[in-house]
Protein backbone atom coordinates (compact mmCIF):
# COMPACT_ATOMS: atom_id res chain seq x y z
CA UNK A 1 0.00 0.00 0.00
CA UNK A 2 1.39 3.70 -1.01
CA UNK A 3 1.19 6.22 1.61
CA UNK A 4 0.53 10.08 1.03
CA UNK A 5 3.70 12.33 0.51
CA UNK A 6 4.72 13.98 3.30
CA UNK A 7 2.70 17.23 1.80
CA UNK A 8 -0.16 15.32 1.07
CA UNK A 9 0.11 13.80 4.83
CA UNK A 10 0.61 17.15 5.96
CA UNK A 11 -2.48 18.90 3.83
CA UNK A 12 -4.72 16.10 5.20
CA UNK A 13 -3.43 16.44 8.90
CA UNK A 14 -4.40 20.13 8.57
CA UNK A 15 -7.82 19.45 7.18
CA UNK A 16 -8.62 16.89 9.65
CA UNK A 17 -7.17 19.26 12.95
CA UNK A 18 -9.25 22.20 11.56
CA UNK A 19 -12.17 20.15 11.27
CA UNK A 20 -11.94 18.71 15.08
CA UNK A 21 -11.10 22.34 16.44
CA UNK A 22 -13.92 23.56 14.24
CA UNK A 23 -15.94 20.82 16.00
CA UNK A 24 -14.69 21.64 19.44
CA UNK A 25 -15.60 25.15 19.30
CA UNK A 26 -19.01 24.93 18.40
CA UNK A 27 -21.50 25.86 21.08
CA UNK A 28 -23.79 24.68 21.02
CA UNK A 29 -23.33 21.86 18.55
CA UNK A 30 -25.89 20.85 15.70
CA UNK A 31 -28.32 18.67 16.84
CA UNK A 32 -28.76 16.89 13.41
CA UNK A 33 -30.36 13.64 13.08
CA UNK A 34 -30.86 10.75 10.96
CA UNK A 35 -31.09 10.05 7.50
CA UNK A 36 -32.67 7.07 5.40
CA UNK A 37 -30.55 4.51 3.75
CA UNK A 38 -32.02 6.11 0.52
CA UNK A 39 -31.28 9.58 1.61
CA UNK A 40 -27.66 8.55 2.36
CA UNK A 41 -27.50 6.47 -1.00
CA UNK A 42 -28.35 9.54 -2.88
CA UNK A 43 -26.06 12.05 -1.10
CA UNK A 44 -22.84 9.88 -0.41
CA UNK A 45 -23.41 6.93 -2.94
CA UNK A 46 -20.38 4.78 -3.19
CA UNK A 47 -17.08 5.67 -1.37
CA UNK A 48 -14.81 2.65 -1.32
CA UNK A 49 -13.43 2.06 -4.71
CA UNK A 50 -10.75 0.62 -5.88
CA UNK A 51 -8.69 3.97 -6.90
CA UNK A 52 -9.72 5.77 -3.68
CA UNK A 53 -11.29 9.17 -3.80
CA UNK A 54 -8.62 10.67 -1.79
CA UNK A 55 -8.30 11.62 2.03
CA UNK A 56 -9.82 15.43 1.77
CA UNK A 57 -12.48 14.05 -0.58
CA UNK A 58 -13.43 11.53 1.74
CA UNK A 59 -13.23 14.34 4.94
CA UNK A 60 -15.50 16.60 2.77
CA UNK A 61 -18.20 13.67 1.94
CA UNK A 62 -18.33 12.79 6.15
CA UNK A 63 -18.53 16.08 6.90
CA UNK A 64 -21.14 17.21 4.00
CA UNK A 65 -23.27 14.28 4.33
CA UNK A 66 -22.90 11.50 6.97
CA UNK A 67 -21.57 13.41 10.24
CA UNK A 68 -25.21 15.43 9.73
CA UNK A 69 -26.63 11.84 9.54
CA UNK A 70 -25.56 10.97 13.12
CA UNK A 71 -26.76 12.65 16.22
CA UNK A 72 -25.20 14.72 18.36
CA UNK A 73 -24.60 12.88 21.57
CA UNK A 74 -23.40 16.20 23.44
CA UNK A 75 -25.88 18.79 22.59
CA UNK A 76 -27.42 20.23 25.70
CA UNK A 77 -30.69 18.79 24.68
CA UNK A 78 -29.91 15.52 23.86
CA UNK A 79 -31.45 14.09 26.59
CA UNK A 80 -32.26 10.74 26.16
CA UNK A 81 -30.52 7.54 27.16
CA UNK A 82 -27.58 8.76 28.65
CA UNK A 83 -25.69 11.17 27.13
CA UNK A 84 -21.81 11.80 26.14
CA UNK A 85 -20.34 15.27 26.57
CA UNK A 86 -16.72 14.90 26.98
CA UNK A 87 -14.63 17.98 27.92
CA UNK A 88 -12.47 19.49 24.68
CA UNK A 89 -9.22 18.34 26.55
CA UNK A 90 -10.79 14.65 26.65
CA UNK A 91 -11.87 14.54 22.85
CA UNK A 92 -8.76 16.45 21.72
CA UNK A 93 -6.61 14.19 23.71
CA UNK A 94 -8.24 11.05 22.00
CA UNK A 95 -6.77 12.17 18.26
CA UNK A 96 -3.64 11.92 20.08
CA UNK A 97 -4.56 8.27 21.38
CA UNK A 98 -5.12 7.36 18.20
CA UNK A 99 -2.21 8.96 16.66
CA UNK A 100 0.10 7.04 18.90
CA UNK A 101 -0.42 3.70 18.21
CA UNK A 102 -0.19 2.79 21.74
CA UNK A 103 -1.26 -1.33 23.16
CA UNK A 104 -2.92 -0.54 26.10
CA UNK A 105 -3.07 -4.29 26.74
CA UNK A 106 0.13 -4.64 28.49
CA UNK A 107 2.86 -3.08 30.84
CA UNK A 108 5.95 -4.19 28.63
CA UNK A 109 4.12 -2.71 25.62
CA UNK A 110 2.75 0.44 26.83
CA UNK A 111 4.09 0.96 30.59
CA UNK A 112 3.26 4.55 30.38
CA UNK A 113 0.09 4.78 29.54
CA UNK A 114 -0.97 2.17 31.98
CA UNK A 115 0.73 3.93 34.45
CA UNK A 116 -1.80 6.83 33.51
CA UNK A 117 -4.72 5.10 33.46
CA UNK A 118 -4.15 3.62 36.65
CA UNK A 119 -3.69 7.07 38.38
CA UNK A 120 -7.48 7.56 36.96
CA UNK A 121 -8.43 4.42 38.24
CA UNK A 122 -7.13 5.33 41.44
CA UNK A 123 -9.05 8.43 41.66
CA UNK A 124 -12.56 6.55 41.15
CA UNK A 125 -11.58 3.90 43.32
CA UNK A 126 -11.21 6.28 46.73
CA UNK A 127 -14.54 8.12 45.55
CA UNK A 128 -15.70 4.54 46.01
CA UNK A 129 -13.77 3.69 49.20
CA UNK A 130 -11.96 0.42 47.83
CA UNK A 131 -8.49 -0.40 49.61
CA UNK A 132 -4.91 0.87 48.21
CA UNK A 133 -4.69 -2.17 46.65
CA UNK A 134 -7.60 -2.75 44.56
CA UNK A 135 -7.38 -1.87 40.80
CA UNK A 136 -8.48 -3.13 37.51
CA UNK A 137 -8.85 -1.72 33.90
CA UNK A 138 -11.00 0.62 31.43
CA UNK A 139 -12.94 -1.65 28.95
CA UNK A 140 -15.15 -0.57 26.11
CA UNK A 141 -18.45 -0.24 28.11
CA UNK A 142 -20.64 -1.27 31.04
CA UNK A 143 -21.73 -4.79 29.22
CA UNK A 144 -18.12 -6.02 29.43
CA UNK A 145 -17.36 -4.57 32.40
CA UNK A 146 -20.14 -6.23 34.12
CA UNK A 147 -19.47 -9.36 32.21
CA UNK A 148 -15.80 -9.57 33.49
CA UNK A 149 -16.51 -8.82 37.06
CA UNK A 150 -19.15 -11.48 37.30
CA UNK A 151 -16.52 -13.98 35.26
CA UNK A 152 -14.20 -13.08 38.03
CA UNK A 153 -17.50 -13.96 41.24
CA UNK A 154 -17.85 -17.26 39.59
CA UNK A 155 -14.24 -18.33 39.07
CA UNK A 156 -13.49 -16.91 42.78
CA UNK A 157 -16.48 -18.91 43.78
CA UNK A 158 -15.59 -22.08 42.46
CA UNK A 159 -11.92 -21.87 43.57
CA UNK A 160 -13.61 -21.41 47.19
CA UNK A 161 -16.04 -24.11 46.76
CA UNK A 162 -12.86 -26.47 45.09
CA UNK A 163 -11.13 -25.67 48.52
CA UNK A 164 -13.83 -26.53 50.84
CA UNK A 165 -14.12 -29.90 49.23
CA UNK A 166 -17.78 -29.27 48.10
CA UNK A 167 -19.66 -31.24 45.44
CA UNK A 168 -22.68 -30.82 43.32
CA UNK A 169 -24.36 -27.84 42.75
CA UNK A 170 -22.08 -25.80 45.29
CA UNK A 171 -18.78 -27.01 43.27
CA UNK A 172 -20.12 -24.59 40.59
CA UNK A 173 -21.89 -21.77 41.29
CA UNK A 174 -24.32 -20.43 38.55
CA UNK A 175 -27.01 -17.91 39.73
CA UNK A 176 -26.63 -14.46 40.04
CA UNK A 177 -29.75 -12.31 41.74
CA UNK A 178 -30.50 -8.45 40.76
CA UNK A 179 -33.54 -6.73 40.15
CA UNK A 180 -35.42 -6.75 36.80
CA UNK A 181 -34.37 -2.99 37.28
CA UNK A 182 -30.60 -3.74 36.97
CA UNK A 183 -29.53 -3.01 33.62
CA UNK A 184 -29.69 -5.58 30.66
CA UNK A 185 -26.67 -6.41 30.38
CA UNK A 186 -26.48 -8.45 33.30
CA UNK A 187 -29.32 -11.03 31.98
CA UNK A 188 -27.01 -10.68 28.78
CA UNK A 189 -24.10 -11.53 30.90
CA UNK A 190 -25.94 -14.45 32.51
CA UNK A 191 -27.10 -15.81 28.71
CA UNK A 192 -23.50 -15.68 27.81
CA UNK A 193 -21.88 -17.24 31.10
CA UNK A 194 -24.96 -20.48 30.76
CA UNK A 195 -26.10 -19.05 34.32
CA UNK A 196 -29.17 -18.36 35.61
CA UNK A 197 -30.74 -14.64 36.49
CA UNK A 198 -32.74 -14.78 39.55
CA UNK A 199 -34.95 -11.28 39.83
CA UNK A 200 -35.30 -9.67 43.30
CA UNK A 201 -38.34 -7.66 43.97
CA UNK A 202 -37.98 -4.18 44.59
CA UNK A 203 -39.40 -2.15 47.45
CA UNK A 204 -41.43 0.95 47.67
CA UNK A 205 -39.03 3.11 46.46
CA UNK A 206 -38.40 0.80 43.79
CA UNK A 207 -34.59 -0.25 45.36
CA UNK A 208 -33.12 -3.81 46.20
CA UNK A 209 -32.94 -3.98 49.47
CA UNK A 210 -30.82 -6.42 51.60
CA UNK A 211 -34.12 -7.41 52.91
CA UNK A 212 -35.72 -8.73 50.12
CA UNK A 213 -32.54 -10.03 48.95
CA UNK A 214 -32.24 -12.39 51.55
CA UNK A 215 -35.39 -13.90 51.20
CA UNK A 216 -34.30 -14.59 47.75
CA UNK A 217 -31.07 -16.09 48.38
CA UNK A 218 -32.18 -18.15 51.62
CA UNK A 219 -35.27 -19.68 49.01
CA UNK A 220 -32.95 -20.40 46.46
CA UNK A 221 -30.25 -21.94 48.25
CA UNK A 222 -26.84 -19.29 49.10
CA UNK A 223 -24.25 -21.40 48.34
CA UNK A 224 -25.29 -21.86 44.88
CA UNK A 225 -25.20 -18.19 43.80
CA UNK A 226 -21.59 -16.37 42.83
CA UNK A 227 -22.58 -12.83 42.61
CA UNK A 228 -25.30 -10.05 43.78
CA UNK A 229 -25.24 -6.82 41.41
CA UNK A 230 -27.02 -3.61 43.21
CA UNK A 231 -27.12 -0.38 41.11
CA UNK A 232 -25.98 2.92 41.72
CA UNK A 233 -27.73 4.62 39.49
CA UNK A 234 -30.43 2.64 37.12
CA UNK A 235 -30.50 3.83 33.55
CA UNK A 236 -34.40 4.50 33.44
CA UNK A 237 -34.86 6.27 36.64
CA UNK A 238 -31.54 6.97 38.34
CA UNK A 239 -32.43 4.63 41.17
CA UNK A 240 -29.92 3.77 43.52
CA UNK A 241 -30.07 0.92 45.40
CA UNK A 242 -30.08 0.25 49.67
CA UNK A 243 -26.03 -0.57 48.88
CA UNK A 244 -25.49 -0.70 53.12
CA UNK A 245 -28.08 -3.42 53.41
CA UNK A 246 -27.35 -5.65 50.46
CA UNK A 247 -23.93 -5.59 51.53
CA UNK A 248 -24.54 -6.94 54.75
CA UNK A 249 -26.33 -9.50 53.48
CA UNK A 250 -23.23 -10.52 51.02
CA UNK A 251 -21.15 -10.37 54.08
CA UNK A 252 -23.32 -12.29 55.59
CA UNK A 253 -23.65 -15.13 53.13
CA UNK A 254 -20.62 -15.26 51.65
CA UNK A 255 -21.49 -13.59 48.37
CA UNK A 256 -19.90 -11.17 45.64
CA UNK A 257 -21.03 -7.78 46.05
CA UNK A 258 -20.58 -6.51 42.21
CA UNK A 259 -22.23 -2.89 42.07
CA UNK A 260 -23.12 -1.52 38.55
CA UNK A 261 -22.39 2.69 38.58
CA UNK A 262 -21.90 2.47 34.31
CA UNK A 263 -24.43 6.33 34.74
CA UNK A 264 -24.98 7.00 38.24
CA UNK A 265 -21.31 5.68 40.04
CA UNK A 266 -20.06 9.51 38.52
CA UNK A 267 -22.64 10.99 41.66
CA UNK A 268 -20.39 9.62 44.10
CA UNK A 269 -17.43 12.93 43.27
CA UNK A 270 -20.95 15.14 44.10
CA UNK A 271 -21.06 15.69 48.13
CA UNK A 272 -24.94 16.47 48.04
CA UNK A 273 -25.87 12.86 46.88
CA UNK A 274 -22.70 11.25 48.21
CA UNK A 275 -25.06 9.80 51.16
CA UNK A 276 -26.67 8.05 48.82
CA UNK A 277 -24.50 5.14 48.06
CA UNK A 278 -23.40 3.91 51.89
CA UNK A 279 -22.32 0.79 51.60
CA UNK A 280 -20.36 0.62 47.77
CA UNK A 281 -16.77 0.55 50.01
CA UNK A 282 -17.83 -2.67 50.95
CA UNK A 283 -18.07 -4.20 47.01
CA UNK A 284 -15.96 -6.59 45.79
CA UNK A 285 -15.97 -4.79 42.00
CA UNK A 286 -16.97 -1.94 40.86
CA UNK A 287 -17.99 -0.16 37.22
CA UNK A 288 -18.84 3.44 36.39
CA UNK A 289 -18.58 4.78 32.65
CA UNK A 290 -16.68 7.81 32.22
CA UNK A 291 -18.13 8.27 28.91
CA UNK A 292 -21.46 9.09 30.79
CA UNK A 293 -21.44 11.09 33.46
CA UNK A 294 -17.58 11.88 33.73
CA UNK A 295 -17.11 13.65 30.41
CA UNK A 296 -14.80 11.23 28.50
CA UNK A 297 -15.66 10.58 24.83
CA UNK A 298 -16.54 6.75 24.02
CA UNK A 299 -15.63 4.07 24.96
CA UNK A 300 -14.22 4.25 28.41
CA UNK A 301 -15.65 2.25 31.03
CA UNK A 302 -13.93 1.85 34.83
CA UNK A 303 -13.85 -1.76 36.05
CA UNK A 304 -12.51 -1.98 39.95
CA UNK A 305 -12.08 -4.66 41.92
CA UNK A 306 -11.18 -4.68 45.59
CA UNK A 307 -9.11 -7.95 45.28
CA UNK A 308 -7.47 -7.88 41.72
CA UNK A 309 -5.42 -11.09 42.26
CA UNK A 310 -9.12 -12.59 42.21
CA UNK A 311 -9.84 -11.44 38.85
CA UNK A 312 -6.29 -12.36 37.19
CA UNK A 313 -6.67 -15.71 37.79
CA UNK A 314 -10.20 -15.63 36.24
CA UNK A 315 -9.02 -13.57 32.98
CA UNK A 316 -5.25 -13.87 32.35
CA UNK A 317 -5.30 -15.80 29.05
CA UNK A 318 -2.15 -18.67 28.41
CA UNK A 319 -0.69 -19.25 25.61
CA UNK A 320 3.41 -19.50 24.87
CA UNK A 321 3.80 -16.26 23.19
CA UNK A 322 2.14 -14.57 26.25
CA UNK A 323 4.46 -16.06 28.49
CA UNK A 324 6.88 -12.63 28.03
CA UNK A 325 3.85 -11.21 29.54
CA UNK A 326 1.93 -13.55 32.28
CA UNK A 327 5.43 -14.52 33.93
CA UNK A 328 6.46 -11.40 35.10
CA UNK A 329 4.57 -9.37 38.08
CA UNK A 330 3.63 -6.31 36.05
CA UNK A 331 0.13 -4.93 35.93
CA UNK A 332 -0.99 -5.81 32.57
CA UNK A 333 -4.50 -4.37 31.64
CA UNK A 334 -5.69 -7.67 29.85
CA UNK A 335 -5.10 -9.58 32.68
CA UNK A 336 -8.85 -7.75 34.52
CA UNK A 337 -11.00 -8.24 31.59
CA UNK A 338 -13.01 -10.55 29.29
CA UNK A 339 -10.61 -9.81 25.63
CA UNK A 340 -6.85 -9.34 25.15
CA UNK A 341 -6.50 -6.58 22.83
CA UNK A 342 -7.38 -2.77 23.70
CA UNK A 343 -6.75 0.42 23.04
CA UNK A 344 -5.76 2.85 26.12
CA UNK A 345 -9.32 3.95 25.86
CA UNK A 346 -8.53 5.21 29.39
CA UNK A 347 -5.99 8.08 28.67
CA UNK A 348 -8.51 10.68 26.86
CA UNK A 349 -10.26 10.79 30.77
CA UNK A 350 -6.79 10.65 32.61
CA UNK A 351 -5.75 13.67 30.44
CA UNK A 352 -8.89 15.60 31.37
CA UNK A 353 -8.34 14.90 35.10
CA UNK A 354 -5.06 16.15 35.09
CA UNK A 355 -5.74 19.14 32.87
CA UNK A 356 -8.71 20.23 35.11
CA UNK A 357 -8.13 18.87 38.21
CA UNK A 358 -10.92 16.82 40.24
CA UNK A 359 -12.53 20.08 41.85
CA UNK A 360 -13.99 20.60 38.60
CA UNK A 361 -15.19 17.38 37.86
CA UNK A 362 -17.00 18.26 41.01
CA UNK A 363 -18.21 21.22 40.41
CA UNK A 364 -19.48 19.83 36.79
CA UNK A 365 -21.33 17.10 38.59
CA UNK A 366 -22.83 19.40 40.89
CA UNK A 367 -23.91 21.75 38.34
CA UNK A 368 -26.33 18.67 36.26
CA UNK A 369 -27.87 17.90 39.61
CA UNK A 370 -28.71 21.55 40.06
CA UNK A 371 -30.70 21.51 36.92
CA UNK A 372 -32.22 18.55 37.71
CA UNK A 373 -33.40 19.38 40.65
CA UNK A 374 -34.66 22.76 38.88
CA UNK A 375 -36.50 20.51 35.84
CA UNK A 376 -38.16 18.59 38.63
CA UNK A 377 -39.84 21.69 40.44
CA UNK A 378 -40.55 22.72 36.77
CA UNK A 379 -42.28 19.85 36.07
CA UNK A 380 -44.36 20.34 39.10
CA UNK A 381 -45.15 23.34 38.85
CA UNK A 382 -47.27 22.90 35.36
CA UNK A 383 -50.70 21.28 36.08
CA UNK A 384 -50.29 19.08 32.72
CA UNK A 385 -47.00 17.06 33.83
CA UNK A 386 -46.34 15.41 36.53
CA UNK A 387 -42.93 13.62 37.81
CA UNK A 388 -43.43 10.00 38.48
CA UNK A 389 -40.59 9.64 40.75
CA UNK A 390 -38.50 12.41 42.46
CA UNK A 391 -34.67 11.69 41.22
CA UNK A 392 -32.13 10.14 43.36
CA UNK A 393 -29.42 11.73 40.74
CA UNK A 394 -30.16 13.25 37.05
CA UNK A 395 -32.63 11.42 35.37
CA UNK A 396 -36.14 12.70 36.12
CA UNK A 397 -39.11 10.73 34.30
CA UNK A 398 -41.96 12.29 34.13
CA UNK A 399 -45.65 11.92 32.01
CA UNK A 400 -48.00 14.22 30.51
CA UNK A 401 -51.28 13.98 31.69
CA UNK A 402 -53.83 12.86 28.59
CA UNK A 403 -51.35 11.48 26.33
CA UNK A 404 -51.31 8.23 24.50
CA UNK A 405 -48.27 6.59 23.82
CA UNK A 406 -48.40 7.50 20.00
CA UNK A 407 -48.66 11.72 21.70
CA UNK A 408 -45.25 11.13 22.80
CA UNK A 409 -43.87 9.54 20.01
CA UNK A 410 -45.23 12.14 17.28
CA UNK A 411 -44.11 15.20 20.01
CA UNK A 412 -40.43 13.47 20.23
CA UNK A 413 -40.32 12.94 16.47
CA UNK A 414 -41.44 16.51 15.84
CA UNK A 415 -38.49 18.07 18.19
CA UNK A 416 -35.82 15.52 16.76
CA UNK A 417 -37.24 16.60 13.06
CA UNK A 418 -36.76 19.91 14.00
CA UNK A 419 -33.42 20.01 15.32
CA UNK A 420 -34.70 21.30 18.89
CA UNK A 421 -34.13 18.40 21.37
CA UNK A 422 -33.85 14.54 21.33
CA UNK A 423 -36.03 13.32 24.20
CA UNK A 424 -37.74 9.73 23.34
CA UNK A 425 -40.23 7.63 25.37
CA UNK A 426 -39.86 5.28 28.02
CA UNK A 427 -42.53 3.16 29.58
CA UNK A 428 -42.85 1.95 33.38
CA UNK A 429 -44.74 -0.79 34.24
CA UNK A 430 -46.51 -0.84 30.94
CA UNK A 431 -47.13 2.65 31.15
CA UNK A 432 -45.71 5.15 28.14
CA UNK A 433 -43.63 7.97 29.64
CA UNK A 434 -40.27 10.08 29.04
CA UNK A 435 -37.29 11.29 30.67
CA UNK A 436 -34.79 13.43 30.95
CA UNK A 437 -31.21 12.55 31.65
CA UNK A 438 -28.71 15.48 32.46
CA UNK A 439 -25.42 14.62 32.39
CA UNK A 440 -24.35 17.37 30.34
CA UNK A 441 -22.79 20.51 32.40
CA UNK A 442 -24.34 22.66 29.30
CA UNK A 443 -27.41 21.67 29.99
CA UNK A 444 -29.39 25.31 31.02
CA UNK A 445 -32.29 25.85 32.93
CA UNK A 446 -33.27 27.54 29.87
CA UNK A 447 -33.21 24.39 27.96
CA UNK A 448 -35.37 22.58 30.27
CA UNK A 449 -37.92 25.05 30.51
CA UNK A 450 -38.03 25.19 26.52
CA UNK A 451 -38.53 21.30 25.67
CA UNK A 452 -41.22 21.49 28.56
CA UNK A 453 -43.21 24.37 27.16
CA UNK A 454 -43.57 22.41 24.30
CA UNK A 455 -45.60 19.41 25.88
CA UNK A 456 -48.11 22.08 26.71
Amino acid sequence: MHGYSDLQLETLGDAILAYSADRLKLDPVPLDGPRTLAQLDAAAGTTITAEGIGGEAALDLFARDLAPACISTDHPRYLSFIPCAPTEAAAMFDLVVGASSIYGGSWLEGAGAVYAENQALRWIADLVGLPAEAGGVFVPGGTIGNLSALVAARHTARMQAAHAGRTGAGARPWRVAATHGAHSSISSACDVMDAEFVGVEVDGDLRLTGENLRKVLLEHGPETFFAVVATSGTTNFGIVDDLASVAAVCQELGIWFHVDGAYGGAGLAAPSVRHLYAGIEHCDSFIVDPHKWLFAPFDCCALLYREPALARAAHTQHASYLDVLTGTPDWNPTDYSVGLTRRARGLPFWFSLATHGTDAYTEAVERTLEVTRFAASEIAGRDYLEVVREPDLSVVVFRRREWSAGDYQVWSDRLLADEFAFVVPTSHEGETLTRFAIVNPRTSEDDISAILDTMA
